[in-house]
This record gives C-alpha cells, sequence and structure tokens, in this order.
C-alpha cells in the first residue's frame, strides 16, 4: 500500500488516535504515579478495561475518547484537513526520505549508517 493511499484509511486513523490516547494515559499514570488498579479506580473502570486501553484492544465511540481525555486532563482537538493537502504537505516534510521495502526509513543525505533510522 502506497503512503498517500494509507493516509486515506480509516483503520491508520484510527490506530493514530488509539497511539495518542495510550501515550497520554501512560504519561498520566507515570506523572501521578499510578499503576493499573489505581488509574481503574480513578476512572472507575475494572482494570481489565485499562488493560485493553493500554494494549490498543479497544475502538471507542467518540464519547467516550472524550471521557477517557477528559478524566485526565487533556482536551482532545481535531482538525479536519483536506486530504490530498495533507500528503501534499507530508510528502514535502518527508522529502529526502526513502523507505525501502523493508520499511526501513533511510534520509538521502546519510553520511554513514548512523544516520540511518529504522521503524519498527
Amino acid at each position: 500500500m502506497k503512503r498517500n493511499e494509507l493516509l486515506k484509511s480509516p483503520v491508520y486513523w484510527t490506530t493514530e488516535l488509539q497511539m495518542e490516547l495510550y501515550r497520554q494515559i501512560e504519561d498520566f499514570m507515570k506523572k501521578n504515579n499510578m499503576n493499573k488498579t489505581q488509574l481503574a479506580d480513578y476512572l472507575g473502570c475494572s482494570k481489565g478495561y485499562v488493560t485493553q486501553l493500554l494494549s490498543g484492544d479497544y475502538d471507542h465511540k467518540l464519547s467516550k475518547l472524550m471521557e477517557l481525555s477528559l478524566a485526565i486532563g487533556k482536551i482532545p482537538q481535531f482538525e479536519f484537513l483536506d486530504a490530498d493537502v495533507f500528503i501534499e504537505r507530508e510528502e514535502k516534510t518527508y522529502k529526502g526520505v526513502v523507505l525501502n521495502k523493508n520499511f526501513t526509513y533511510v534520509s538521502s543525505n546519510c553520511i554513514n549508517n548512523s544516520d540511518v533510522l529504522h521503524a519498527a
């Protein structure tokens, strides 16, 4: 799948939101010195639900995403951009970066192998 096709995929953007929520919850837990059980108590949910949140094994309604974000003191902001404009801007940002078939990002300005960034 080409990058511009990926960026037009609902699965991609759902995963992006899930990962950002995960990062925000992890940060909240660290800042407040909480474990999963304490977070579950704070949110008023089960520890199993917190485990689902932290594993990305969920697909919330928008209202639940808002509820969770506000519970950890975050204001979620969404922006609706024209897909083609977004893709064009991103291409300009990543100009000079090559993606090989192993999904390894390699800068075209590499001097040595230490300049290579490997994607997960």
